[in-house]
Formats: structure tokens, sequence, C-alpha cells
């Protein structure tokens, strides 16, 4: 009944403003408001310094680590209150009410945890918010499987005449609390219930293992590696730290070190991963679905595993032709400037197509950079939303204590009627042990609540981009501008999407609905009406020519099903791996097949890029160099010697 806090739920998207801003009045302008460009150019302006101090987010509590316990108190207090609540309350909407406050009061405290565990820089802090998730995810899974408040839902559901008078936003937010009863076991005995809960909380153990493991970098000893390329990656000691792909390196060399390297198989990793993969289906099959795939898929506009292939095998055998003819254009590429090793490989796919782009539309990301400085573009879609939504972003001064990192921005969201939207906190700087990632946290979601003030959404946008210099302000590529509009698009969602319900606020909708809005905005990205109204060149102040942004949105068309084809391997890898168990073979045999079959690409003896996306942890005192032969100094592509 509660997963909305861990899950996107079905629920009709808002994008019309609705009347709820703070008991029906506008709220006010702050003099605290300041334009959003000029904050971003500039240096970070500095919390107040005067004045107690407050925690995280503005949460009291959250001043220090030690803090997550006692919010995380207060959650299970007000959750036992609102459970007894529920079973004593007749049918009527007021049982609506009372289960949505029930799943703000876990979400508030598990959503901001769920970010800070993974974004905060000191240690402390993201112990304390993983801590956190874990016991407030397994209350989560207690609540679900608790059979005297389901049936006080059940009662509602079951009395007809009370929900007809039900309006439907209420009716539809009671028929997905029980959907969520129904997928967590409820119609289970009490000793499968008990199993349920026990693989849940298991599941959740294991994707942090997993994501803890996958976020730390491999390494290899330095001499492995030929002297001329060490310098593009970071040494530690007598090891090099491969951190990434490196797929944007102009050597092949580097870009195929990085992957053999980052890639290479971690035992401990597959082991979770396998035991992952079981228990979720496991749990499936306990609670009455084939698969966890038909599990996973209940309530979204997909409905079945069944139908999710189909659309892939079709959509691949359409790119079919395309794909390989995208693939022979990066192989002569590759072939024209590296004649003595021109067979392609997946380490090539992001780097050539990328070559192909700009020589044929001459859109080298040097020459864009200029036009679109951080606060340049944070204008351009303050203007955006201004002219389609009436909605201004304007910079917020934060309190001492309130945020994680310095140079995050706060940004006040605000209607020209309704005044006071909700607030996007900006982390979009690179730093150390910061996952490389664009994303989007909600921390809090908004609601009505009983004393006629609307709960004011809170959300993160956090992007890895580069810090200002001496000389020039944090100036963004075509792409990270594209993303930037995207992650955006993610934050309005949360902003407009105003239920009277927490349970389907924002982007609380199907999840493979949830990425229209965001797609929609890349598109705003890539229209010269939008960009000519704020690419300016940030030290002439000329605009970008209109050439130049013509030649920007073909040029997407290249490699374009080599690209799409590639999100088709994933999507079925995905599929297969949480179909049908036990698997008929590893996790990375599937993988080579699927590789070879959906993608076309070869697959790489003794890697493993079920975690592409991710990064990866050598065993508890194991490098990968202590899986390896020596390196032969004589050979041109010692890595290959390597055999990795």
């Amino acid at each position: 009944m509660l997963s909305g806090c861990r899950r996107a739920l079905p629920a009709a998207l808002r994008l019309a403003v609705r009347g709820w801003a703070g008991g029906g009045g506008r709220r006010r302008v702050s003099t605290s408001w300041s334009p959003v460009g000029a904050a971003f150019d500039a240096k970070q302006q500095r919390s107040r310094l005067t004045g107690q101090s407050t925690g995280l987010f503005g949460v009291p509590e959250l001043s220090s680590p030690e803090g997550f316990q006692e919010a995380q108190e207060k959650a299970l207090q007000e959750t036992e209150q609102l459970v007894q609540k529920a079973c004593t309350t007749p049918p009527g909407p007021q049982i609506v009410m009372i289960f949505d406050q029930l799943s703000d009061a876990l979400c508030r405290v598990a959503d901001l945890a769920d970010f800070v565990k993974i974004a905060h820089p000191d240690f402390a802090f993201r112990e304390a918010a993983e801590e956190t998730c874990r016991n407030i995810g397994t209350m989560v899974e207690k609540l679900n499987t608790n059979i005297e408040l389901c049936q006080s839902l059940k009662q509602l559901l079951a009395d007809k005449e009370v929900m007809d008078s039900l309006d439907p936003e209420t009716r539809q937010v009671a028929e997905l609390f029980m959907f969520d009863f129904e997928i967590s076991g409820i119609h289970l005995d009490e000793e499968k219930r008990k199993r349920a809960v026990d693989l849940n909380v298991k599941i959740l153990d294991l994707c942090n293992q997993f994501l803890i493991g996958a976020h730390l970098p491999n390494k290899i000893d330095k001499q492995i590696l030929p002297e001329h390329i060490r310098y593009n990656f970071a040494v530690e000691g007598n090891y090099i730290q491969i951190t990434g792909l490196h797929a944007d390196c102009s050597d092949d060399l580097v870009r195929e070190a990085a992957y053999k390297i980052f890639l290479y198989p971690n035992a401990e990793q597959l082991r979770c991963l396998e035991e992952l993969l079981t228990s979720r289906n496991h749990l499936a099959q306990l609670v009455g679905y084939n698969t966890f795939a038909h599990r996973a898929l209940q309530g979204t506009m997909a409905r079945t595993p069944e139908k999710v292939m189909q659309f892939l095998e079709t959509l691949s055998d359409r790119l079919f032709q395309r794909t390989l003819k995208d693939f022979e254009m990066m192989e002569g590429m590759k072939m024209k400037l590296n004649p003595q090793n021109s067979k392609l490989m997946p380490w090539d796919h992001p780097y050539y197509s990328g070559v192909l782009r700009a020589e044929r539309y001459n859109i080298e990301p040097s020459l864009y950079c200029p036009f679109f400085s951080l606060g340049a573009c944070m204008e351009g879609l303050n203007f955006l939303f201004n002219q389609l939504l009436g909605i201004s972003l304007y910079a917020e001064q934060t309190e001492k204590g309130e945020l994680w990192c310095e140079d995050v921005r706060k940004l006040a969201v605000v209607h020209e009627n309704e005044g006071l939207l909700g607030y996007i906190y900006c982390d979009f700087y690179q730093r150390a042990d910061k996952p490389h990632q664009d994303c989007h946290f909600t921390i809090r979601g908004g609601r009505l609540r009983k004393d006629g003030e609307y709960q004011l959404p809170v959300v993160v946008l956090m992007l890895s981009l580069p810090h200002s210099t001496k000389n020039s302000p944090t100036l963004l590529t075509p792409g990270m501008m594209e993303n930037l509009f995207h992650e955006m698009g993610h934050a309005m969602h949360s902003m407009l999407g105003r239920t009277r319900y927490q349970h389907v606020t924002g982007t609380r909708c199907p999840t493979d609905f949830a990425e229209v809005p965001s797609i929609l905005m890349e598109y705003f990205a890539s229209d010269y009406r939008v960009v000519n109204q704020f690419a300016r060149h940030f030290q002439t102040g000329q605009s970008l020519p209109k050439s130049m942004v013509s030649r920007l949105c073909e040029s997407k068309k290249i490699c374009a099903a080599a690209d799409m084809q590639l999100q088709v391997f994933y999507a079925v890898l995905d599929q297969l791996y949480h179909g049908e168990h036990p698997l008929k073979r590893s996790t990375t045999e599937i993988l080579k097949e699927t590789q070879e079959k959906f993608y076309g690409l070869p697959y790489v003896p003794k890697t493993s890029f079920t975690e592409m996306q991710l990064l990866q942890k050598e065993p508890e005192g194991q490098t990968a160099h202590d899986l390896l032969p020596p390196y032969k100094s004589h050979q041109y592509n010692p890595l290959k010697q390597m055999d990795i």
C-alpha cells in the first residue's frame, strides 16, 4: 500500500496547475529570491551564517547524522497512530486520506534518506541514511501484509454506495492502495506473508549491496598499462583507478583499456546479481505471478512481458538493416583514423558515432559550449516555463545547514496566479564520490493537508557538470544542455502534478509514462525558436547562429539506429534476466547471447557489462591485476596480450 515512495504508481498526469496554494490564497513573493541565471553563472551565494542552524532540506533533526534515527522514530510513531486510526474508521473518503497520510509519513523520511545515502559527501550521513532506508523499507513491507489494515480498505471498496459517492481521484487512489496489498501477498496465509516480507527485505539489502559495489572503481597495477596512456586515469600509489568507460576519449587504446578493466567480471557482484534475480523471482511466484517481469509490469501501460518482448523484437527487426549501415560507417571512420586496428568494437560505438556527426555537420562541442553557459541555459528554461506555463524560477538563499554541499542552488518555482509551487535543489556539479548520473529525486511529495494548506513538493536534480574556471562560467556541451532540459522536465512534472494525494503526486505515475514530459523537454532543447532566446556567447553576447542549431538537429539522425539498437539490447536483457527462472545459463552467458542477437557488435571475453551504467568493485583483498597474466611490453596492443 505504501510503495509510492519506492516506485512510481498509476495516476493521471495533471499538467494544469491546481488551486491549492496556501489555503486557496496566493503565496507571497519572498525578498530572498533573485534572478536564476545570475545565480548559476556567479560564484555560489553563501547560506545565511547567522541565526540557528537548520538541518538538511530544512528538516531540524537532520543537522547531524544521528538525526536520521530521530526522524525515523517520529515517522514510525506517527505510522503506528495512523494504522490504529485507519483500522477503526468506518468506510468513507476519510479512509483514503488516512492511508495517504500513512504513505506520506513514511515517504517523507524514506525518499529523503534514499537521496542522502548516495549523494551526501559525508560518509556518516550516507551510512545513517542507508540504515534509515532499510528500517523504513522493512516497515513498509510489514504494512503491505497487514491483514487488519487491508480489511479496512476492503470494506470501503466493497461498499458500492460509498464508492459511487467518491470523486474519481479518491476512487483511483483507493484502488491503487489495494493493488499494493495484492502484489505484496496480502492473500497468502500468515507463514507465506512472513516469507514475502523477508524476501522483500532481502531484496532491499541485495539491491543496496549491489549498488554500493557498483559505485566503486576497479583498479589495476599501473605497470600493466603502457606509460603513454596512464595519464588518462587516476593514479593511487602503484595502482590506476578505472572509474568509467572513457567513451569520448580519442585514443582507441585508452577506450579499450577502460572497457576491459572497468567491465572485468567481479565474482562477488555477479553472485549478488544472481541472488537478487533469484529472490525477485521467488517473491513474484510466491505472490502469484509467473515471473518478476509479470509483477513489475502490472500497472504499467505495457502490462505484460509478452507485449514488451513483441514490441522489442519488432523494433529490432525494423532497425536491423539501418543499424548495419551505421556500423559500416563507424568502421569506415575507424579504418580512416586507425588502419592498424580497424575492427569495430563495443568501446568504439559512442566515440566514432560522435566523430561521424562532428565531421559531417561540423558540430564539434567546443564550437557550441561558449553559447551554453549554465546561467544562460537556466534563463532559457525560465523563459520557456514562463511562456508556456506562467511559471518563473527564482534562486533562493538557503539557511545554514540546509545544504549538503556549498555549490548546491535552491530554486523557488512560482506561478503567476497560484504563487509558490515548490522547491528544486540543483546539485549540478561534479565532486568526489558523487555518482556520475543525471537524475531526479523526489524528497517530498505534494498533497492537500487537513488544514487546507498544500504541502509543497521538494525535489533534487543531480547532474555532473564541470565547475566554472577563472576565465569562464560553467559551459555545457549540447548533450549536457539537452540532459539539463530533460531532468528539468521531471522537476516540472513534480511541481505541476498537484494532486490531492501524495501517493499519486508528480512523477508517481506509470513508470513507462514518467519519461514523457522529459522527452518533450528535449524537443524544446532542439528548437531554434527556444534556443535563440538564451544561447549567447558568454564573452561576446553573440547569438548562436540558426545554421548551427540546424546542423545539431540533423546530426542526431546519424547513427540513430545503432544508438536505439543498443537500448533495445539493454531492454531485452532486462526482460530475460527477470523472466522465467531458473535461468538456463549464467547471467554472463545470457549477456553474450543477447548482445550478439540484439546489438551486433561482438561480445568481449572476460567482460560483464551487466553493470554497463554502473561502477564495479573488486572482491575484498583482490585487484584486477591479481587475475591477469603479465603485460608484454613489446606488443602493440598490451590488453589483447593480457586477454582481459
